[in-house]
């Protein structure tokens, strides 16, 4: 399982990566081996906000759907069109093939969220 140091995550295993004031936003590499191969990814819209926690996209797997939930509270400036045609691309590297980058509306919202080392043990107990 590969996790990332300075990036933050979720007990619903998504992952942040800050840079600023803005943050991507993605599937952890747990999750995507857990959904097993994806084979759709809704993306939320441009503008779109979302509070912490509220659902902002699909993942489709052979296994099952699954809602994912924003990390942090923000407004959608940027989608990863490549995932409409290749989904599967979360399956090969679910860290570069993120699904939104957002403005991020309150950073302390990240107190929330664990860093890499927290997560690494929340995965090994689950």
């Amino acid at each position: 399982m590969k996790v990332i140091d300075g990036y933050y995550y979720t007990k619903n295993h998504e992952w942040v990566k800050v840079e600023n004031e803005e943050a991507l936003i993605g599937v952890s590499d747990y999750a995507q081996h857990a959904m097993g191969q994806i084979v759709y990814v809704e993306l939320p819209e441009i503008d779109d906000e979302f509070q912490q926690d509220d659902s902002f996209s699909v993942v489709e797997s052979v296994k099952a759907a699954s809602d994912i939930y924003i990390p942090i509270s923000g407004r959608v400036i940027e989608v990863n069109e490549a995932l409409e045609d290749e989904p599967e691309l979360v399956n090969e590297d679910p860290y570069e093939n993120y699904i939104c980058k957002i403005k991020i509306s309150d950073k302390s919202e990240l107190d929330n969220l664990m860093d890499a080392n927290e997560y690494t043990a929340f995965c090994e107990k689950e």
